[in-house]
């Protein structure tokens, strides 16, 4: 089905992956009235994994690409907990941001802003939300980056 958020995509040449399936025991996304709570997406591009440390063996805009791969994730994941119909999608509430980072890395939102601006860029002010850009010592497999959100649906 063609919506004004599929024309969006293909105009700026991004491509949604597949959802991801849930590598343990937790779903994807629950949905509970109209609000749809994403499980944490992790950096991937083209099908592998986004590794790296910001402030070690990472720049910033390389952790905000990843920062980006991780928001076309999240929306894959909306689109199939809407059924295949992006145009359910109102707007991103809250995103959640860890970023693999070293002690003294401090541009966790300047990493995140990947994935902010691509919402803003995707969604228009629908894809304006809140956010909290947080340092890990780690993340799972190693990945730069894994974001969460919250969206409303119509």
């Amino acid at each position: 089905m063609s919506n004004a958020i599929e024309t969006r995509l293909a105009e700026l040449g991004l491509t949604l992956p597949d959802a991801p399936a849930p590598a343990a025991n937790y779903v994807p996304y629950v949905l509970t009235g109209n609000t749809l709570y994403v499980s944490g997406q992790i950096s991937m591009k083209d099908g592998a994994l986004v590794c790296g440390k910001l402030g070690d063996t990472m720049d910033v805009d390389a952790g905000a690409a990843a920062a980006q791969s991780c928001a076309l994730s999240l929306l894959a994941q909306v689109r199939a907990a809407c059924g295949g119909d992006l145009s359910k999608l109102k707007r991103v509430v809250k995103l959640t941001g860890f970023v693999n980072s070293t002690g003294d890395f401090t541009d966790q939102p300047k990493v995140i802003n990947g994935a902010s601006d691509a919402f803003v860029e995707i969604l228009g002010d629908a894809g304006r939300h809140a956010r909290s850009a947080v340092s890990a010592a780690s993340l799972p497999l190693g990945v730069a980056v894994e974001i969460e959100g919250i969206f409303e649906l119509a």
